[in-house]
């Protein structure tokens, strides 16, 4: 009996669609924790905050215009229509946009290193956004039991950094099981958001007249100067746009597109014109609007519900960290670090100790130092802020000599843009003395760390290039010697696979002898998310140089972590069948010597060679059995 294919052609449609509502209802959780958890502080800090302006119907309806249209323009024009079209093969951040520059640009000499520059100080600035990101959110929402009952005052700071030490410490267990409610727990957060908001916006309803961007205009002319500095609270309505686009790879442009168009926006802005409806009626309310929405009988569910969406949002943070961490391993911007991977399925499951406790120790120190969120809310937005102008710089290139734009069209995309960008970054700008010089430090470390290593390594290869012997030749020289084979499988890792590894020649040198089977191993990542199928490990038999030489070539794309145990599985099925517990691995281990050549000013040598020893062992980043590693140290001068 034949199947019937328009029953088919409607099953399938309803696997898809099951497929991508389920995808939607995750990326609730991942994608739109940051942003969807502005609400709690958001409208309070125009109000309440260091730039606070007074409660008046002109400034309500003003500051509401602003934050719809800022919403509008930065949020679903700038990220939804406009960058999300710059994937890397489907992935999105900004490491991969910067990946996406064409060669040829990043081939000359000062483009190259302006636009990598950009691309690095972008992602650096990503980690103090992530440490100041989880302390502000999850301390606006357990603020709301101050709101409750003075009583709880003193135990705010104590409880949030529970939380906040809970969370961390939950790391290493992973978060697909986690995951699986974060959809559902985000999906009654927003609906809870729109509900709260549409309930004042019914007893107010002439707060819809700040749809009217005059409003806005208007706030700036009746307040000037202090009207413009109040863009710098509007803003935080923005922050975790580009979560939006760090996360594209997890879920795909649909499912993120699907959830802000029916969902999170809908009910951001219903939530926000609620809050400047009751504002409206309540003007002493300005102090923590988000609360008082609120009947008092539902004040405590609703911080144990708000609470639950700020430790999502700072989950997807956490997480964000990690990926970004190996991203820039992968791409040679930081040393290797200890990943462990957490799922055996996902592969974006991965925990780094290292990033964990270095964001732990600094998220619970910013909420012992600022002690509420208002404080912490002067330090959050420029990084936020700088980030999103370089995005908007970056995007420019790939729209101009990716995608093909003429040059005016690309440069009036790309003003009308950095016009906003640039306005909410001069706005933040006031607030580096009161906290924004701390997310701007800590990019500016985790850059220095990244060009350090980025260029250390680079000198290191010219180093080792130079005096590097080709394979070839070696092979050529041991048909005129007589050297001792030896039973068992060697592999010999490489960063060159043409060159011969100076962990063999020193075997050699020293032991005398060679095993039946030897092996190059070179592991190599590419400028791309992901390498799969037949491009990723390939074998070659060099038995025509030499009898029982192999050469594997391993290639990774950035969104991957290489490991050895995959590497031989894929060899085995191209007849090169290696038992891990039966393989000895040789690998080199420079010591870095400080030298007056060229290269490196004498105390970023220092540095790289202090990262370079604290870096992963190889037997940790590619998961080899320490049992069957030996390792060849050599001298190294810079």
């Amino acid at each position: 009996m034949r199947a019937n294919p328009c029953m088919a052609h409607e099953h399938a449609k309803r696997h898809d669609f099951r497929y991508t509502a389920t995808l939607s209802l995750t990326a609730l959780g991942i994608v739109y924790g940051d942003i969807g958890t502005s609400p709690l502080y958001a409208m309070r800090e125009c109000f309440h905050g260091a730039h606070g302006i007074d409660v008046t119907r002109a400034n309500v309806l003003g500051v509401l215009s602003l934050i719809l249209w800022a919403i509008v323009i930065v949020v679903t024009v700038k990220y939804h229509l406009y960058v999300l079209r710059a994937d890397n093969r489907g992935e999105g951040g900004i490491l991969a946009l910067m990946a996406l520059i064409p060669p040829r640009l990043r081939g000359r000499a000062q483009k190259r290193w302006l636009l990598v520059g950009l691309g690095l100080f972008g992602a650096a600035l990503l980690y103090g956004d992530g440490m100041i990101t989880p302390a502000i959110s999850v301390l606006s929402a357990v603020e709301g039991l101050g709101v409750a009952t003075p009583f709880f005052d003193p135990y705010v700071v104590p409880i949030t950094i529970g939380i906040l030490v809970i969370l961390f410490l939950f790391q290493r267990r992973g978060t697909a099981g986690v995951g699986a409610v974060f959809g559902p727990v985000m999906l009654f957060w927003f609906g809870t958001l729109a509900l709260l908001g549409i309930v004042w916006i019914v007893r107010e309803p002439s707060v819809l007249a700040a749809v009217n961007p005059v409003h806005a205009v208007t706030f700036f002319v009746h307040n000037g100067l202090k009207g413009f500095l109040v863009l710098g609270a509007v803003f935080l309505v923005a922050t975790g746009g580009e979560a939006l686009y760090a996360d594209m790879g997890h879920f795909g442009e649909l499912p993120i597109q699907i959830d802000w168009f029916s969902l999170v926006g809908p009910s951001l802005l219903l939530n926000y014109f609620g809050q400047g409806a009751m504002l409206l009626r309540e003007p002493q309310a300005s102090f923590n609007p988000f609360y008082h929405l609120a009947p008092s009988w539902t004040l405590y569910p609703l911080v144990i519900l708000a609470t639950m969406a700020t430790v999502i949002a700072s989950q997807a943070m956490i997480s964000g960290a990690f990926s970004l961490t190996n991203q820039a391993v992968q791409l040679g911007y930081l040393p290797r670090v200890k990943v462990i991977h957490t799922s055996a399925i996902e592969r974006g499951q991965i925990y780094i100790p290292r990033v964990n406790w270095v964001l732990m120790i600094s998220t619970v120190g910013l909420v012992l130092g600022f002690q509420k969120s208002t404080n912490l809310a002067a330090a959050y937005g420029i990084a936020v802020s700088l980030t999103m102008v370089i995005t908007t710089l970056l995007a420019f290139v790939v729209s101009r000599y990716v995608w093909g734009w003429k040059l005016w069209l690309a440069m009036l995309v790309t003003g009308l843009f950095l016009i906003a960008d640039l306005a909410f970054l001069v706005a933040n700008a006031v607030k580096i003395a009161d906290g924004g010089w701390f997310p701007l430090t800590i990019g500016a470390l985790v850059f220095l760390v990244m060009s350090t290593w980025k260029r250390g390594r680079s000198l290191v290869a010219e180093r080792l290039q130079k005096g590097a012997l080709p394979f070839t030749a070696f092979l050529t020289s041991l048909g005129r010697d007589s050297i001792h084979r030896v039973p068992g499988t060697a592999v010999f890792m490489s960063r060159d696979p043409e060159a011969t590894p100076s962990a063999m020649l020193h075997n050699l040198k020293h032991n005398k002898v060679l095993h039946e089977r030897v092996v190059l191993l070179s592991v190599l990542s590419e400028e791309i998310p992901e390498v799969s199928g037949p491009d990723q490990v390939r074998v070659e038999d060099l038995g025509n140089l030499g009898k029982g030489f192999y050469r594997v070539i391993a290639r990774y794309g950035f969104m991957q972590s290489p490991g050895i145990p995959e590497i031989l599985r894929s060899t085995a099925e191209q007849g090169l069948d290696l038992d891990l517990m039966a393989t000895t691995f040789f690998l080199s281990r420079e010591t870095l010597i400080p030298s007056a050549r060229r290269g490196l000013l004498a105390w970023r040598e220092q540095l790289f060679s202090f990262l370079s020893q604290n870096a992963s062992r190889p037997t940790d980043y590619f998961r080899i059995p320490p049992n069957r590693v030996v390792e060849m140290g050599m001298q190294l001068r810079l």
